[in-house]
């Protein structure tokens, strides 16, 4: 899955946003900040896991979702090259 896409979408972002304070959340946690289905939430972490912008452990019955940060850094370095070449040309 390409990260690109996984994080287009804004409710991806909103989760992404949460989790970037460090935070470990459960499924459940993170169903509770949005007013759409678990079912529509649950098709959101399985892209961002599948694009590896979350990591996800399952304690007993609960799953628990971090943010990778290779993942962030990964989309940061290429932001910043893009910023660089623009500004290069814009010289």
């Amino acid at each position: 899955m390409d990260k690109f896409f996984a994080i287009s979408e804004p409710t991806r972002r909103n989760i992404i946003e949460m989790l970037a304070n460090g935070i470990h959340l459960s499924a459940t946690q993170i169903y509770d900040h949005f007013d759409v289905s678990q079912s529509a939430i649950s098709q959101h972490l399985k892209v961002l896991k599948e694009a590896n912008i979350v990591k996800v452990e399952k304690h007993a019955q609960h799953r628990i979702y971090t943010l990778n940060t290779d993942a962030i850094e990964e989309i940061e370095t290429w932001t910043k090259t893009l910023h660089q070449c623009t500004e290069e040309k814009s010289r």
